[in-house]
């Protein structure tokens, strides 16, 4: 784990991108800082010590994802999201619990795997080069008869032999020279278009019958027929620069050790993994006369022994999940925690509560973050050499307007930012580009003149908006 900021620091790095919600940032920024803490501790203590797994209660679009998908950047730590609505009692076709875990698995097989691609690609650049170059100019080799080594058939040599093979020296000289022109007009970007023979590898033509619910077996199996039948090759012909990445692919897997990738991510996964599980709330049970209410109660129970510490059976080897951090969230509108297994609820002992958002929060929205949707459009539309420029009365207005409409209608967060801005810009990003040079100004006048028609209509804003 590459984080060691404070909490305080990780909360400030988070106010980058998410708005307000400063209970649930304190809290896993503790959360995280609390993994630091414990990496400093005696091997025999800090078995002992298992995270504190988070619920996030909240209705849709108020940033719950978000910070835990930035928390998991923040520390270069593996993430994976997932909705347990997916999941199925083991016995109904559907996706297993234990899935999560496998894929979390292979994510952090990825994170590693580039991470070490990063430190060979220098040696695999050069190895590339050479191949490349052997294609474009192939070495000449002479060789020594059967049975004889090169000294023993240079001393046997006649005198004519002998000066045969001074013209092979210096036809030998003559080939370094050239082999290192194409060098240099490789490096010029003057061979890219010359067509070269490449040998490409090719999967195995085995056809798996799918079935619903069934992904992470097919996977397997799929992954079982390729160690059985390896990947053949075949030559093709390609541009240069083509052949040039078809070989920097081929040489960085040869640098790459996989048994290091997979010890490596073993343990980031088991020591720093973080799973959320988003729509926790719609596997809560209620009333239990129903089959499907019985089926959610066996979700969880399903979730309890991943969450509380088992061991998993993946592809890449047994993987504990006793250090994995949990983050489950969900809006909670028709069931509350309490409805949670009691066994479930103990291994979420913390929960926080995200406040929806007001008119103050959509504003910051849109000129605070470093991905506010403002500066998106102006950098989107700045592509067509259209210079667009939102007034501060007008990011009131839309503010104010989204308040509004997520009072009147379904409350779907800042998700409701997305449908306002495109439908007060759709006129424009059609004409865009006609309009190259010229400067767009949106102002209080524009969003009421874009907006009118539903404003006017309260029926029309459920379609639209």
């Amino acid at each position: 784990m590459s984080s060691t900021l404070t909490p305080r620091e990780i909360v400030s790095e988070l106010d980058k991108f998410i708005i307000g919600q400063d209970d649930a940032k304190k809290m896993v920024a503790i959360a995280l800082r609390n993994r630091w803490r414990r990496q400093q501790l005696d091997p025999d203590l800090r078995e002992e010590i298992a995270p504190k797994n988070i619920i996030m209660i909240g209705p849709t679009g108020v940033g719950k994802t978000e910070i835990a998908r930035r928390l998991a950047k923040l520390a270069g730590s593996p993430f994976f999201k997932v909705e347990a609505s997916k999941f199925t009692e083991v016995g109904y076709v559907g996706r297993d619990v234990e899935s999560m875990v496998r894929d979390l698995m292979e994510i952090g097989i990825n994170m590693v795997r580039d991470e070490e691609k990063k430190k060979v690609q220098v040696r695999a650049e050069a190895n590339a080069e050479e191949k490349l170059l052997d294609l474009l100019l192939p070495p000449q080799k002479s060789y020594p008869p059967p049975g004889q080594s090169g000294s023993q058939h240079a001393r046997q040599q006649l005198p004519e032999q002998q000066v045969s093979a001074r013209e092979a020296e210096s036809t030998s000289e003559q080939q370094a020279k050239t082999r290192e022109k194409l060098r240099k007009l490789w490096r010029d970007g003057r061979l890219d278009d010359r067509i070269v023979e490449v040998d490409v590898k090719t999967g195995t033509n085995v056809e798996i019958m799918s079935m619903p619910g069934l992904e992470d077996m097919e996977l397997q199996f799929r992954d079982m027929f390729s160690r059985v039948f390896p990947k053949k090759t075949k030559s093709q012909k390609v541009k240069v620069k083509h052949a040039y990445k078809i070989l920097l692919q081929d040489e960085t897997e040869k640098l790459v050790d996989m048994d290091k990738v997979t010890e490596i991510a073993r343990e980031r996964v088991e020591q720093a993994g973080i799973i959320f599980i988003d729509e926790i709330d719609k596997v809560c049970g209620g009333d239990k006369s129903s089959r499907a209410e019985v089926s959610r109660e066996g979700v969880q129970r399903d979730l309890l022994p991943v969450v509380e510490g088992c061991v998993v059976n993946t592809k890449y080897g047994m993987i504990r999940t006793d250090h994995i951090l949990f983050i489950a969230a969900g809006a909670f509108h028709y069931s509350k925690p309490s409805d949670l297994v009691p066994e479930l609820q103990g291994r979420f002992p913390l929960r926080v509560e995200l406040s929806a958002l007001t008119s103050k929060d959509f504003y910051r929205i849109l000129t605070e973050p470093q991905n506010a949707l403002t500066k998106q459009y102006k950098a989107l539309l700045g592509t067509e050499g259209v210079n667009l420029e939102f007034t501060d009365e007008s990011l009131h207005e839309i503010s104010s307007f989204a308040q509004k409409v997520n009072e009147e209608n379904e409350n779907i967060g800042a998700r409701r930012l997305y449908t306002i801005m495109e439908k007060l810009l759709q006129d424009l990003s059609f004409k865009a580009p006609e309009m190259g040079g010229q400067k767009v100004v949106s102002d209080k006048e524009y969003v009421l003149d874009k907006l009118k028609d539903v404003l006017e209509d309260k029926d029309l804003s459920r379609y639209i908006l």
